[in-house]
């Protein structure tokens, strides 16, 4: 970050980007870009409002159009779109962002920082975060999950850049931690996502299902230990244990909630999920490492028909 007030881009100001750009707001110029026209021109016209877990009401410049960012220089680049859309993200905003930035990925799901290593002299930080928020109209987000740290460490860039970045998030009310291998604590969220998200989506939202029905439980550990093989055999370890928080709800420790993670919000919405980043990535792995992964492979083929179903039932 620079010495002088912080400059931030959020790339992607559904549910999770427009969280880090009203809490950023208050430490740094933040500007969000985002292609959903409806979005951007609700923000334009009455501000940005959080409610939930957190609330804030905010002004930001936020724009669906690329040139207007040629004049402006930003110390990070925060990517929150949906994997898919990272590498058009980032291709369109290149030419008028440079290379100065640190680009910071925190997307679920893998291939994200690939496609942003494909761009010639990016510096990429990545991570995780352990937010979560769902779209409630344009210019509305309901911040659903907050307080638990993120994670952020370099992939190409020094190790200091992650630390002034991470510092700047928990100015802002996101805890953050910067470390030199970020790796194990995006297997660790990587793993959860893989396993809950697309359970959720199954079950229509209803997070009851994936803690009350014994048949969902023996699901999600037979998930689990699948995603867990497959993430040792690719040389991966974990910062923390991806099903602590399923263990805290079973046992009572932590409340049940009424969040089913943001596939089932897709779902709802009758848009693109992130199932081939996830659930899609282990089977596929698993696949190419000769490991069978027979539970993964049958809800992964499942929320595919039902991505499918639902696109055509809301078309």
């Amino acid at each position: 970050m620079s010495a002088t007030r912080p400059a931030v881009l959020v790339v992607g100001c559904g549910a999770m980007g427009a969280i880090f750009a009203a809490k950023l707001a208050a430490v740094a110029d933040v500007v969000g870009y985002d292609v959903a026209a409806a979005h951007v021109a609700a923000i334009a016209a009455n501000g940005l409002r959080i409610d939930g877990v957190s609330s804030h009401e905010v002004r930001l410049h936020v724009t669906a159009d690329p040139s207007q960012l040629a004049d402006r220089h930003f110390d990070a680049v925060m990517l929150l779109v949906k994997s898919a859309q990272t590498a058009a993200a980032a291709e369109a905003l290149l030419p008028f962002l440079g290379t100065e930035p640190l680009w910071v990925t925190l997307q679920n799901g893998m291939g994200n920082t690939e496609k942003l290593l494909t761009l010639p002299g990016l510096k990429v930080a990545r991570g995780v975060t352990m937010e979560a928020g769902r779209f409630v109209a344009p210019g509305h987000v309901e911040h659903l999950v907050h307080g638990q740290d993120n994670w952020i460490g370099p992939v190409n860039c020094d190790l200091a850049s992650c630390e002034r970045l991470a510092a700047l998030l928990t100015e802002a009310g996101l805890p953050a931690k910067a470390n030199a291998d970020p790796m194990g604590a995006v297997w660790s969220k990587f793993v959860f996502n893989c396993v809950m998200n697309p359970i959720g989506a199954l079950l229509l939202g209803v997070n009851a299902a994936r803690y009350e029905v014994a048949e969902v439980r023996d699901l999600i550990d037979e998930m689990a230990a699948e995603c867990t093989q497959v993430v040792h055999a690719l040389g991966g370890s974990f910062a923390f244990d991806p099903m602590a928080y399923v263990a805290k709800v079973r046992s009572g420790a932590a409340p049940l909630s009424k969040h089913c993670g943001s596939m089932a919000l897709d779902i709802r919405r009758g848009v693109p999920t992130e199932i081939d980043e996830l659930t899609g990535y282990v089977v596929r792995e698993a696949a190419r490492l000769g490991l069978a992964v027979p539970a993964c492979r049958a809800v992964y083929r499942l929320v595919k028909g039902l991505e499918y179903a639902r696109a055509r039932s809301s078309g």
